[in-house]
């Protein structure tokens, strides 16, 4: 093993990973010289690194987050409805829907550009005019309900995107749907009004100027119905809203769009490397990281099929072995992953250790393409 004498390593990665991801050539002379690499931490992909990854996974209070190795490495990666409390702690704003009375499109939903934040518990809170055309559609909604003998307020939707590195990005990013009833909030009665009037105003600057404004007031958004979208073809599921509640963003999450469009950006090579020298992946057309949490990074690749004008794409998820609590750490396990990628292709054998280059890198297969 090389925990110790491997030390030195792990500071060059982790002092060039502060200001940004160094390209891996830069630190694998300095990590020869020691005649110890990066890979510092000899653990077994089995037990231990289920120990670790369940560590991890503890910030948050869902129960959804055990697993076992049959889940095809869900110990490497966040439950679902971490990952939609992710989009909506991340986005400050979204599309909400309510429904139409205005004459002609009663009924249709109408869709607005709102900023939000959220309560403890997940909950949107919108500051909104009383003269805009979505509160218009919530109290006209509400008062045709009680008129028709329906109990309750309003239905609406809101629905929020994580931004994309660049414009073609879109259809990649996760997405969240928040579908509830809505409610003016009554200043005098809501316990945490101070924190909202806070943390509304820190979010979104504006709001000090008009807040206290007669005309403004704060709604909250009571979900009855959670939906998440990973991305274009990958995962789509209803979240519990109990778990989604108790759910904690992840810690990586304002970063990680930073970190995915720097490595894809800086590190074409190392990637082309970690497809064939760990994925296992030959004849690739092109290969690019998805996206970062605080348990990995799932990369995306295009082959050749068998037949040669036929192009194949997978997702893999490349697990992180040790525990990530900050964006450094995470620079740190991604570049120890080029830095295995890179001595397996090489031939490095490290006469300490009894296991090979990228032997004990948790790598699962999460989706691919069935069209052949």
């Amino acid at each position: 093993m090389r925990f110790s004498s491997g030390i030195i390593g792990i500071l060059v990665v982790a002092t060039a990973a502060v200001q940004g991801f160094a390209p891996s050539s830069q630190f694998l002379e300095s990590s020869r010289r020691t005649q110890h690499g990066v890979r510092s931490f000899g653990v077994s992909a089995s037990s231990s690194l289920s120990v670790a990854a369940s560590a991890v996974n503890g910030a948050s209070t869902t129960s959804s987050a055990s697993s076992t190795e049959e889940d095809g490495g869900q110990l490497f990666r966040l439950n679902v409805s971490e990952k939609a409390r992710t989009v909506t702690s991340v986005c400050t704003s979204g599309t909400l829907c309510t429904v139409s009375g205005y004459d002609g499109i009663e009924g249709a939903p109408f869709g607005s550009y709102v900023d939000y934040v959220l309560d403890d518990d997940g909950n949107p809170v919108l500051l909104m005019n009383d003269m805009s055309m979505h509160t218009i559609n919530i109290r006209e909604n509400a008062l045709a309900n009680t008129n028709g003998g329906t109990t309750g307020p309003s239905m609406v939707s809101l629905f929020t995107q994580l931004g994309g590195a660049g414009a073609g990005d879109r259809q990649d990013v996760s997405r969240c749907s928040i579908t509830g009833t809505i409610e003016k909030i009554d200043p005098d009665t809501a316990e945490d009004m101070g924190i909202l009037r806070m943390r509304y105003s820190i979010t979104h600057t504006y709001a000090d100027q008009v807040m206290d404004s007669p005309k403004f007031d704060f709604y909250r958004i009571i979900p009855n119905k959670v939906y998440f979208v990973g991305g274009f073809g990958v995962l789509a599921k209803w979240v519990p809203v109990e778990e989604y509640m108790t759910a904690g963003p992840d810690i990586l999450a304002k970063e990680a769009s930073t970190i995915v469009s720097r490595i894809n950006r800086d590190h074409g090579d190392d990637l082309l490397l970690t497809a064939k020298e760990l994925l296992q992946v030959e004849e690739v057309e092109g290969i690019r990281v998805t996206n970062v949490d605080r348990l990995g990074m799932d990369i995306r690749v295009t082959k050749r099929a068998k037949r040669r004008n036929k192009l194949i794409t997978d997702e893999f998820r490349v697990g992180f072995r040790i525990p990530v609590i900050s964006v450094e750490d995470a620079k740190s396990e991604i570049l120890k992953v080029f830095q295995e990628a890179w001595e397996k292709g090489n031939g490095v054998v490290w006469e300490t250790d009894d296991e090979l280059p990228g032997s004990n890198v948790p790598i699962f297969k999460i989706a691919e393409d069935g069209l052949e």
